[in-house]
């Protein structure tokens, strides 16, 4: 004789669709946390605005920054003005198509980033950027200095 469970029995189950939920809430922290990863090469100064300006990858770059002190680092490093010519001649011997970005406080002397840029050329190297920043969206105008 076969007596009956009062507890159902069911076959097992794996719903798959709270995995995939899971997996795809996984995947947007990844991403979210990836992008606050950059890897930030310069050093923080107030970059100047500019309304005509074109965004720029910087993937593969060297980033020369001038404070308003007239110091100059090298992707965050400080380095003397002497050392500039020759560590920019050991990075166009590695590559030939190497860019560099200047980034120059708002403050700055022209005469400091002019310097640094007569240094960077006299190395070889033509790729040459000025970073700035963008101005704000609300503002239609150029910017008074």
């Amino acid at each position: 004789m076969k007596l009956g469970s009062p507890i159902p029995h069911k076959k097992a189950r794996i719903e798959i669709i709270p995995l995939i939920d899971i997996m795809f809430f996984l995947l947007a922290c990844f991403m979210l946390v990836s992008l606050t990863m950059i890897n930030m090469k310069g050093v923080k100064v107030n970059l100047p605005t500019a309304t005509t300006a074109t965004p720029e990858n910087k993937s593969d770059f060297v980033n020369i920054t001038v404070d308003k002190k007239g110091n100059v680092f090298m992707d965050k490093r400080p380095i003397g003005r002497n050392e500039l010519r020759g560590e920019m001649e050991k990075a166009y011997a590695a590559n030939n198509d190497v860019r560099v970005f200047i980034s120059g406080d708002r403050e700055a002397l022209h005469g400091e980033i002019i310097s640094v840029l007569d240094r960077i050329r006299s190395a070889g190297i033509q790729k040459i950027a000025f970073e700035i920043r963008n101005p704000p969206a609300s503002s239609g105008s150029v910017p008074k200095p």
